[in-house]
């Protein structure tokens, strides 16, 4: 009887991961072919680096390997979800501020940008981007276009970003104390929005 109740309570568990992870995004950013050399020839196996995320600020990556490629994009898949970060979004569409990142010779940098700009950035970094869920960012790797490091050099600059709301907390104010006063007034909207 126990046993039929854990099974009915895994089942019920599962349907609710299910529906979490029908709302994320797959995406894959780079097979490699490996071969090892061993007594009778050469042995081949492929390595794959997967980046997922559910387009609302929640994104991860990992790699796996294996002898045949679906099963190393399925255990790749599997490390991303577990490895997900949440990142604070500016009105869900783009970063709060300017961020770089670095990883091995992998460097990134990554630049908030007015409605309307889209992602610009290239190859990894883009994958990243739009899993994420940012709509409108500029984006510039220099360094290293390996894409392992790239991914993990614009993680570094993504786990930098802060919302005014955190840095708030963080030195016991009001948000609309740390947005200040901006020029063209939208600090006082900026606040409000950060606030609700």
């Amino acid at each position: 009887m126990a046993r039929r109740d854990e099974q009915r309570g895994d089942r019920r568990n599962r349907g609710a991961e299910e529906e979490r992870d029908s709302e994320i995004v797959e995406k894959l950013v780079h097979i490699n072919r490996v071969a090892a050399t061993v007594k009778g020839g050469r042995r081949f196996s492929f390595a794959a680096l997967m980046v997922v995320g559910d387009q609302k600020g929640r994104v991860g990556f990992g790699h796996g390997k294996a002898r045949e490629v679906p099963e190393a994009i399925r255990k790749a898949t599997e490390e991303a979800k577990k490895s997900m970060i949440r990142v604070p979004l500016r009105e869900s569409r783009t970063l709060h501020h300017d961020g770089n990142g670095r990883w091995g010779a992998g460097k990134v940098m990554v630049r908030a940008a007015p409605p309307g700009t889209g992602v610009i950035a290239g190859g990894p970094m883009r994958a990243v981007l739009e899993t994420l869920g940012v709509q409108d960012v500029v984006g510039k790797s220099v360094g290293s276009s390996n894409p392992y490091n790239m991914v993990r050099a614009t993680f570094e600059a993504l786990k930098a970003q802060s919302s005014p709301r955190q840095v708030a907390a963080k030195r016991g104010k009001k948000v609309a104390d740390v947005i200040g006063r901006r020029a063209d007034g939208a600090s006082a909207q900026a606040a409000a929005d950060a606030e609700g």
